[in-house]
C-alpha cells in the first residue's frame, strides 16, 4: 500500500515563521526529554544485556572500521543497526588487567590486577592471584537487580586462593550464576604442535640450567668411575638426587601446561582436562544459544567472552583457507560467524528489541604474533602500536558497537573518547541499579551519549597505563574540540624503526625497554590520529599550556590512588599444585566433555 503524503498546511511567512524559529530550542529540548523518557521507560523493563568481547582483535580487522578485505558481515550489520564508537579505549593493553577494569569499571591497578614490573597477566589456573573478592563487578549488581547472569568463554581472572575448591576468584563468586568456559586463556601451549608460550623465557632458562647440572653430574660420575677424583659414591648419588629434584620442581608445572591451564569448566566443575580445541568453538556457541533460550523470559545478562582471535588461532575446517589473510583472517571470519549465530538466537527468541547488545575487543591486535609464514596477530588500522603497548593508540583503541532497536539510533557514529570501563556504569544504570559509592569508579555511563541526549563524553581526561606505569594521558578540550595526547614514556621497538617489539612477545612497560620523554611527546589526535607527527613548542603555540594542563590532571588523578595487595606478585603468580583445578585424583587429572549434559 502506498503511503499518502499529508497535505502541508498553509501559513503566512513573516511573523509566524519567526515564531517557529524562536521555538526551535524549545522543540529540541522537548525532543531530548522525550528520548530520555523513552529510555527510562525501556529501562524500567530491564532490557536483556548481551556483551560480546573478542580476544586480541585489532580495530582494523572489521569492515565497519574500514577493512575491505576481511568479511565480517554480522558485526558490520550490528554497527548499521546501532551506534558505533570510533574512539573506544581499553583501560589496559593486555588481557587480565583490561578485563578486570571492564568488569569493575575501575583501572585494574586499583584492585591489584596489574604489575609494576615482571608478570603482567595471570600465568596459571593453579596460581593464587586473581580478582579480589571485595571488588564489585557489574554482574554482581545486576544479579541483585534480579537478572540471570551468565558468562560463556574466557575468564582469566583467577580461580582459587588457598585450596583447590575455595574458588575465591571464580566467576560464580563475582556475581555470575552460570559459567561455562576457560578459567584461563588460550595459549600456544594448548596446541600440541605449537611452540611454548607460558613463561617461555623462564622455561628455556630452567631447561638450560638443568642440562648444565646434568652434564656436570655425568662428568663427576665419569671422573669418579675412572678414579680421577676422590669423592664417595654416596655424595655423587646425593648430588644427582638434588639435580633431579630441581628438574622435577619446575617440570611438574612447565612440563604439563596444557593439562593444567587448557581446561573447560561448567560452574565449579572441570568438564574437560585438557580441552579438545577442535570442538571448543561449537561447545561455546551451543552454551550461549542455550543460555539465551533458557532465560528468554528474562531479564538476563550474558557475557560472551570469545576465545577468538587469540593464538593459537584454532579454526574449524569450514573456515580454513577461506580468507585472504591466512590463518588469522580465517579465525576472524569464523568469529564473525559465531557472533552472527548468537545474534540470530536473540532474534529467533523474539528478544532483539528488548536486548541491549555490545561488541568490543579487550585490547589491540598482537603485532608480534607471527611465524615464518605469516602474521598471526591483528591489524590496528592507521593506529600506531599494538597489544602490550599502554600508550600508543594501536594497543588500546578497540571496536565499540551498541545496539538496542527503538531506543538507540541506528547508524549513528560517535567520535568522543570513551572507555571499556564505561560499560560498568552503563549496564548498571540500564538495569536500575547504582554504582558503588565506597570506591573510585573510573567509568562513566554512556547512556546520554548513546541516546543523543549528550553531545560530549563525560571524560575530559583519560589516563593510559602499561602495568602500573603511566605511559600517556589524553585531554579532550571540549571548548575548542581539540584532542591532545601526551606521552611520558614509549616502548623501544625492536628492531629499531620497526612498529613492534619483535622477538619479545610484547613490548615492556618499564626499564631499558622504554624511552622516558622529558619534555613529553605531544600529539593532536584530532588532526594526527596515527601519532606520526609529534608537536614542538615551535610548531604548536599551545605546547607548554597543554602539557601543563595535562600534568595538572595527572597529579589530581594520582591523588585518587591508594596501595592494594598485588595480585601479580611472584608468590601469587607461581603454580601451586594444591590450587590446581582438577577432575579426578590429582595429579592424574583427566576428563572429557559430557556430551549428554543438559542444563535444566
Amino acid at each position: 500500500m502506498a503511503l499518502r503524503t499529508p497535505a502541508r498546511p498553509s501559513f503566512q511567512p513573516g511573523a509566524r515563521e519567526s515564531g517557529l524559529r524562536d521555538c526551535g530550542p524549545l522543540v529540541l529540548m522537548v525532543g531530548l526529554l522525550l528520548r530520555t523518557c523513552e529510555l527510562r521507560a525501556a529501562g524500567a523493563l530491564q532490557p536483556n544485556i548481551l556483551l560480546i568481547m573478542a580476544d586480541d582483535l585489532g580495530i582494523g580487522d572489521l569492515g565497519c572500521y574500514g577493512n575491505s578485505t576481511l568479511r565480517t558481515p554480522h558485526i558490520d550489520r550490528l554497527a548499521e543497526e546501532g551506534v558505533r564508537l570510533t574512539q573506544h579505549l581499553a583501560a589496559a593493553p593486555l588481557c587480565t588487567p583490561s578485563r578486570a577494569a571492564f568488569l569493575t569499571g575501575r583501572h585494574s591497578f586499583r584492585s591489584g590486577m596489574d604489575a609494576s614490573d615482571g608478570y603482567r597477566a595471570l600465568q596459571w589456573n593453579g596460581g593464587s592471584g586473581g580478582l579480589p573478592e571485595n571488588e564489585t563487578t557489574f554482574a554482581r549488581i545486576l544479579q541483585q537487580q534480579g537478572y540471570a547472569t551468565g558468562l560463556i568463554g574466557k575468564w582469566h581472572q583467577g580461580v582459587n586462593c588457598e585450596s583447590r575448591v575455595d574458588h575465591c576468584h571464580h566467576p560464580l563468586n563475582h556475581g555470575f550464576d552460570y559459567f561455562y568456559g576457560m578459567p584461563f586463556t588460550l595459549v600456544n601451549d594448548c596446541h600440541p604442535d605449537r611452540p611454548p608460550e607460558v613463561d617461555a623465557a623462564t622455561r628455556a632458562k630452567l631447561w638450560r640450567y638443568t642440562q648444565m647440572l646434568a652434564l656436570g653430574m655425568l662428568t663427576v660420575a665419569a671422573s669418579k668411575a675412572c678414579g680421577l677424583i676422590s669423592v664417595s659414591w654416596k655424595a655423587v648419588t646425593g648430588a644427582a638426587g638434588l639435580v633431579f629434584l630441581f628438574f622435577a620442581s619446575w617440570y611438574a608445572s612447565f612440563g604439563f601446561v596444557r593439562r593444567w591451564n587448557c581446561i573447560l569448566m561448567r560452574n565449579h566443575d572441570v568438564t574437560e582436562q585438557p580441552m579438545v580445541l577442535e570442538r571448543t568453538a561449537s561447545l561455546m556457541l551451543k552454551e550461549a544459544v542455550s543460555y539465551i533460550e533458557r532465560n528468554k523470559h528474562g531479564p538476563f545478562l550474558l557475557f560472551v567472552s570469545l576465545l577468538h582471535v587469540h593464538i593459537p588461532l584454532v579454526t574449524t575446517k569450514e573456515f580454513l583457507g577461506e580468507s585472504q589473510h591466512g590463518l588469522y583472517g580465517d579465525n576472524v571470519e569464523e568469529m564473525d560467524w559465531l557472533v552472527g549465530e548468537i545474534l540470530n538466537a536473540v532474534e529467533e527468541n523474539g528478544l532483539k528489541n528488548t536486548t541491549f547488545t555490545y561488541f568490543t575487543s579487550d585490547h589491540g591486535g598482537h603485532l608480534e604474533a607471527r611465524d615464518e609464514h605469516s602474521q598471526l596477530g591483528g591489524w590496528n588500522g592507521i593506529y600506531r602500536g599494538g597489544k602490550g603497548m599502554g600508550g600508543w593508540e594501536g594497543g588500546i583503541r578497540v571496536p565499540g558497537i551498541f545496539r538496542w532497536p527503538g531506543v538507540l539510533p541506528a547508524g549513528r557514529v560517535i567520535h568522543e573518547p570513551t572507555s571499556l570501563m564505561d560499560v560498568f556504569p552503563t549496564v548498571v544504570q540500564l538495569a536500575g541499579g547504582q554504582v558503588p559509592q565506597d570506591r573510585v569508579i573510573d567509568g562513566r555511563s554512556l547512556v546520554p551519549l548513546l541516546q543523543g541526549a549528550a553531545e560530549h563524553s563525560e571524560h575530559e581526561f583519560l589516563f593510559h597505563y602499561c602495568g602500573k606505569h603511566l605511559h600517556a594521558a589524553r585531554w579532550h578540550d571540549k571548548d575548542s574540540g581539540r584532542l591532545w595526547k601526551v606521552h611520558y614514556m614509549t616502548p623501544r621497538f625492536h628492531p629499531e624503526g620497526a612498529g613492534a617489539c619483535y622477538g619479545q612477545g610484547v613490548c615492556p612497560c618499564s626499564g631499558e625497554g622504554v624511552t622516558q620523554h622529558n619534555p613529553p611527546l605531544l600529539f593532536e589526535l584530532s588532526r594526527d590520529p596515527s601519532e606520526a607527527r609529534p608537536l614542538t613548542p615551535g610548531s604548536e603555540p599551545l605546547y607548554h599550556a597543554v602539557v601543563a594542563r595535562v600534568g595538572q590532571a595527572v597529579e589530581e588523578h594520582r591523588e585518587t590512588l591508594s596501595p592494594v595487595p598485588p595480585q601479580f606478585s611472584l608468590s601469587n603468580i607461581l603454580w601451586k599444585p594444591w590450587l590446581q583445578p582438577c577432575c579426578g585424583i590429582f595429579p592424574f587429572c583427566s576428563c572429557t566433555q559430557d556430551e549428554d549434559h543438559r542444563e535444566t
